[in-house]
């Protein structure tokens, strides 16, 4: 959720003598070795349900993959769930909106985890109160846990370690079928595939990706948040990752780092727009989640629509990747973000939370995530 797909730029300003030495040997002991491996779960759960469900729900999606999370298991059947308040995102996310959106996600996806399990799980939100401008210490969720056998498994947990946030270009060329669209949405949304509006929501689109790379804020905290290499990757998987053959001959060559990254002028900088600006444009369809209000308890909803459709879109094929950067608060992007919600019939009042592309990609990997265990307190 607002992870930029940054990693393909940094193919740029490579010649070919600093891809001379990529060797076999050199690009197997140049990938990351640890960041995947919440992935792989182990055959054997846990015996504790809850550190099941866990296991599962740091999968689920959220922006710049800040994993903002916290764990605190209580007794043999509650938990409660926090926020780290150092993984927040000021400039592109004042008020947490996002960050409290991928809460949504993340315990949805615990619930799913929970179910397969037999277990039903009671979620009590914000049970010492909460404010709408910012998160703070108080949690977010207490959680309980209770075994029932009758309880049916949701059917989307086998999707769970599947799901991608497919953040390259689209074919354009292959039709999303409204059945399939009808299917991504069946747990809140809208969608269109009409050309016109699809046309003008698309130059918004890019206009707001083009924007925030050029805001030195916005900017800047992408930047900052870039794990260049395979070292920087495994030692804090979260942000934006960035590895491969090509990225670690350019880091080598001294023609990937952060100042050229963040460096309007530079041709890794221009060319990184121009990318931007093909990935974003290519929209072979749009969904959309909006809200009757923009509470706490608006946006963890969202999340838990969002991720279910991201599931749902997973089980049917289809690659899915938020646009994000049209909805944010900051007041550059304002222009772009009135056109999108009036784009998407969004009425006084309500709150266009989340808006995602839906279409036919290359197979991509998982992004890094740290272990459950990390996240535990």
């Amino acid at each position: 959720m607002n992870v930029l797909s940054r990693r393909r730029i940094l193919t740029v300003g490579l010649g070919g003598a600093g891809l001379i030495a990529v060797g076999g040997v050199w690009r197997a002991t140049r990938l990351p070795q640890t960041a995947f491996d919440p992935w792989e779960l182990d055959a054997t759960p846990p015996q504790d349900a809850r550190l099941d469900a866990f296991r599962h729900a740091i999968l689920a999606p959220n922006p710049h993959n800040r994993q903002p999370w916290t764990i605190r298991l209580e007794g043999e059947r509650r938990a409660v769930i926090g926020v780290d308040l150092d993984r927040r995102l000021p400039d592109t996310d004042p008020f947490d909106r996002q960050i409290t959106i991928g809460f949504g996600a993340f315990l949805e996806t615990a619930r799913i985890a929970a179910s397969k399990r037999g277990y039903a799980m009671e979620i009590e939100l914000f049970p010492e109160g909460h404010d709408d401008q910012t998160l703070d210490a108080r949690p977010v969720a207490a959680l309980t846990f209770t075994g029932d056998p009758d309880l049916e498994p949701d059917p989307l947990h086998v999707q769970i370690i599947r799901r991608r946030s497919n953040k390259e270009e689209y074919d354009l060329t292959r039709q999303v079928s409204s059945g399939d669209l009808n299917q991504v949405i069946a747990d809140g949304g809208e969608y269109t595939l009409d050309p016109n509006t699809l046309a003008a929501l698309q130059a918004e689109i890019v206009s707001a990706i083009q924007t925030e790379m050029n805001t030195p804020a916005a900017n800047m905290e992408s930047v900052e948040l870039m794990r260049i290499g395979h070292e920087e990757v495994d030692a804090n998987p979260d942000g934006i990752e960035l590895h491969g053959p090509m990225i670690e001959a350019g880091k080598l060559a001294g023609t990937i780092n952060r100042e050229e990254l963040a460096d309007p002028t530079s041709s890794a900088f221009q060319q990184g727009v121009e990318m931007m600006s093909r990935i974003y444009g290519s929209i072979p369809a749009l969904i959309w989640i909006k809200t009757p209000a923009n509470t706490r308890f608006d946006q963890l909803e969202a999340g838990r629509q969002y991720v279910r459709a991201n599931l749902q879109a997973t089980a049917l094929g289809l690659g899915m990747h938020p646009m994000s950067q049209s909805l944010q608060e900051y007041a550059e992007v304002q222009p772009m973000f009135a056109e999108v919600q009036a784009l998407t019939g969004v009425m006084p009042g309500e709150r266009l939370q989340m808006l995602a592309r839906v279409g036919y990609g290359p197979e991509t990997g998982p992004t890094p995530r740290w272990p459950l265990q990390s996240r535990l307190i």
